[in-house]
């Protein structure tokens, strides 16, 4: 019998799609710079002065860059973090310029070639580091129930690419709108469902800010013409979308979510930033230094709220893997 798993501690995930710089832009694509790796540290004590174990899902160049690779395994080496990964179906060999270019979801990739995209994937990274990646997320979320015989083939146990009420179809991405905030184990054949595999789908913290019947909820993530809808709605201060990602939401959204979270029992806060968002012009959201002080500010205040004030316990991906669903499965 399959079923969603519960558990009454929560705990505190932090994982980090660790990338090259400024992924969404062609021409850095093509010209791959890691500056945002190489300040990892910086981050890292953030974390460290937070209690937090964060977990850096690193991608195929960054696993490959003889500098990076050097950077993670010190980061590693202090065993306050975990090394999952991070699949860039565009930079991911085997891919073609055409790839890097044309940006794919993973889901869209023929099963021979993610197959193979995987296996390199794990390698490089075992490389790198020197211990198999058992984490794992998918870039622009771009994950499929398709994908999880080949990830348990590979030996990840945590898969992170699931976002309630989150559906990118109008870009030919996923439909992951009906996703539950709990954790669960992974069907074969729907990514939102629960079902009998031995992969844990750890869904990014995602909810609306006020509750609504779940058919309201489902119209709100599916509207037409999504992004003009969400901003008018948002505009008029009727709905909006709070996530634990600090480039998207404020201190007082991602507080207000986490209470949310911890009044439902919801057992696990799940937060979400890119590497490149850490560095001044890495990435779109934080491009002067003013801007990434008042991330850097309210991700700490968030993570000293989760800790102190929610008594959320740390933990990598493969820690609250092993706390959440203990025992083989």
């Amino acid at each position: 019998m399959c079923s969603v798993l519960g558990t009454e501690q929560m705990h505190l995930l932090v994982g980090i799609d660790t990338e090259g710089d400024n992924q969404w832009d062609a021409a850095a694509r093509l010209d791959q710079r890691f500056e945002n790796i190489y300040a990892l540290p910086r981050l890292h004590a953030l974390f460290a002065r937070c209690g937090v174990r964060p977990t850096y899902l690193i991608t195929y160049p960054v696993a490959k860059d003889q500098r990076s690779a050097a950077v993670l395994r010190d980061l590693l080496a202090g065993s306050e973090c975990e090394i999952g990964a991070h699949h860039h179906a565009w930079e991911t060999p085997p891919c073609t310029e055409a790839d890097v270019k044309r940006h794919p979801y993973a889901s869209a990739l023929p099963r021979v070639q993610f197959d193979a995209q995987l296996d390199a994937l794990g390698n490089a990274i075992t490389e790198a580091v020197g211990e198999r990646p058992v984490s794992y997320r998918s870039g622009r979320f771009g994950f499929s129930a398709d994908h999880v015989a080949t990830l348990e083939r590979c030996g990840y146990l945590v898969e992170s690419s699931v976002a309630p009420l989150f559906s990118e179809t109008h870009k030919g991405g996923p439909d992951f709108v009906e996703a539950p905030l709990r954790p669960y184990f992974l069907a074969y054949d729907h990514a939102t469902l629960a079902g009998c595999s031995s992969l844990l789908e750890v869904p990014v913290s995602a909810a609306l800010n006020r509750r609504l019947p779940r058919i309201l909820q489902y119209a709100y993530a599916r509207a037409p013409r999504p992004y003009t809808t969400k901003r008018v709605l948002r505009a008029l201060c009727l709905l909006r979308m709070r996530w634990l990602r600090p480039s998207y939401s404020s201190v007082g959204d991602m507080i207000g979510l986490a209470k949310d979270l911890a009044r439902w029992n919801e057992p696990v806060l799940n937060l979400l930033f890119h590497s490149s968002e850490a560095l001044v012009g890495g990435s779109p959201y934080n491009r002067t230094q003013a801007e990434l002080d008042a991330f850097c500010e309210r991700l700490e205040r968030f993570l000293r709220f989760a800790t102190r004030e929610l008594n959320a316990v740390p933990a990598t991906f493969a820690e609250f893997r092993a706390a959440y669903a203990p025992g083989p499965r």
